[in-house]
């Protein structure tokens, strides 16, 4: 079974393929790694995903769907949560009130400023504020959190909307050796019960991921397998790692 399959898709700028010809699926629960050098179309593979960028050719289906021409707003409501590399967080409100926010989201501007929260949805941000780790700090503004506790409550933010697919663009750049192992817990954590997609140029990162790896190069898929299995593919040394990882490998 496919959650979210890409079919050929093309994306051009004023003659440039920034993608070509790209093909890739996703399966429900999956937790997937992609890399790839700059210029390697990984930003605008997810800006076609989540319909910020409509392809000059191809389809994307997601649950068997085409998604192709809606709405960014739209594809969100079907499932799809994206984060993008900079926390975006509300820095003056607590981590508790930025989650009750992204739990009302989906429900128009009067119930994110009027509706009360059921009793579900209070043990759900509790849950959430555990899930990342921030339990402590549920009642501090958000603007005090280090840098990695403002992506994991992002992450909670969009785990909040209950997406079936999230789009994780490098979570880990700026943190420090703790923050960025507790950043993997937690995307294995979320996977299975979401599919998860992670962009990262960390490449110790990606090892500890312990999940398979999609290489992209010149907008479409070199190569895939697992980390051990891609950083010996002498394509990809070419490319993207170069000799020293070669050495090290």
């Amino acid at each position: 079974m496919t959650l979210l399959e890409l079919r050929g898709v093309s994306v051009s700028f004023d003659g440039f393929l920034a993608l070509n010809d790209l093909n890739l699926q996703l399966a429900p629960g999956e937790l997937r790694a992609v890399i790839g050098p700059n210029g390697a179309g990984k930003t605008t593979f997810l800006d076609v995903i989540t319909g910020k960028v409509k392809p000059s050719r191809g389809d994307v289906l997601f649950r068997g769907r085409s998604i192709v021409g809606q709405s960014e707003h739209r594809i969100s409501r079907l499932g799809i949560g994206r984060k993008f590399q900079a926390p975006r967080v509300y820095q003056n409100l607590t981590p508790r009130r930025n989650l009750e926010l992204a739990l009302r989201a989906p429900h128009g501007p009067a119930a994110l400023l009027f509706g009360a929260l059921s009793v579900e949805q209070r043990d759900r941000v509790q849950q959430l504020l555990a899930v990342v780790g921030l339990e402590a700090h549920a009642h501090q503004p958000a603007g005090g959190l280090s840098h990695g506790q403002k992506q994991w409550l992002e992450i909670a933010m969009l785990v909040a909307q209950d997406p079936d697919l999230l789009l994780v663009d490098e979570p880990v750049a700026g943190l420090t050796d703790e923050e960025t192992a507790r950043t993997g817990e937690l995307l294995r954590q979320l996977a299975g019960d979401h599919t998860v997609l992670v962009i990262e140029h960390d490449m110790e990162f990606i090892r500890d991921l312990q999940a398979p790896v999609t290489v992209l190069h010149e907008g479409h898929v070199l190569c895939e397998g697992s980390m051990e299995q891609v950083q010996s593919d002498p394509r990809v040394i070419e490319v993207y790692l170069g000799s020293d990882t070669q050495e090290a490998a």
